[in-house]
């Protein structure tokens, strides 16, 4: 086990929930990611005052939805050149600022049994993110950075 296994790193970004009655949210996500946990990446939704709603993604499949459709089932990741709030389509709720914003959408759409979630995200800040987390484990190195043998004993003991 080397240092960049106890290395976590985290980013917020602003979101933009995109609902269907034609309007968007802004809303705030924690970007979650460590090295004794080099698939994934966490990422926390800010909803309110409750306690946030918590994903994990796949760190590759993030990745791949800054350049193309990504995902199937529970999530689909994929970039636009241009968000909902920009084409005018859209009124945005509490964030008229979003409006004409150059650069690259990520959209990244989340199904589960309680309903489905559009939400819109800056490429640009989801890259910046990325290539911190490739810092602490390069891509294709994950599986050096996994106790395979605590991974066991923990499935084992949960049986």
């Amino acid at each position: 086990m080397n240092r960049s296994s106890s290395t976590t790193i985290s980013a917020e970004l602003g979101l933009k929930l995109v609902v269907p009655q034609q309007t968007i949210v802004p809303l705030v996500a924690s970007m979650y990611y460590s090295g004794s946990d080099p698939y994934a990446v966490r990422m926390a939704f800010h909803v309110g005052t409750d306690e946030p709603v918590e994903w994990i993604f796949a760190r590759d499949l993030l990745a791949a939805g800054v350049e193309s459709r990504q995902g199937e089932g529970d999530v689909q990741v994929w970039p636009s050149a241009v968000s909902a709030a920009q084409t005018g389509e859209l009124d945005v709720i509490g964030a008229p600022e979003s409006r004409g914003i150059p650069g690259k959408v990520l959209n990244i759409e989340l199904s589960s049994p309680f309903g489905q979630a559009h939400f819109e995200a800056p490429a640009e800040a989801m890259s910046a993110f990325l290539q911190r987390t490739y810092q602490i484990v390069p891509a294709g190195q994950e599986s050096r950075h996994i106790d395979i043998e605590t991974e066991l004993n923990d499935l084992l003991r949960n049986a």
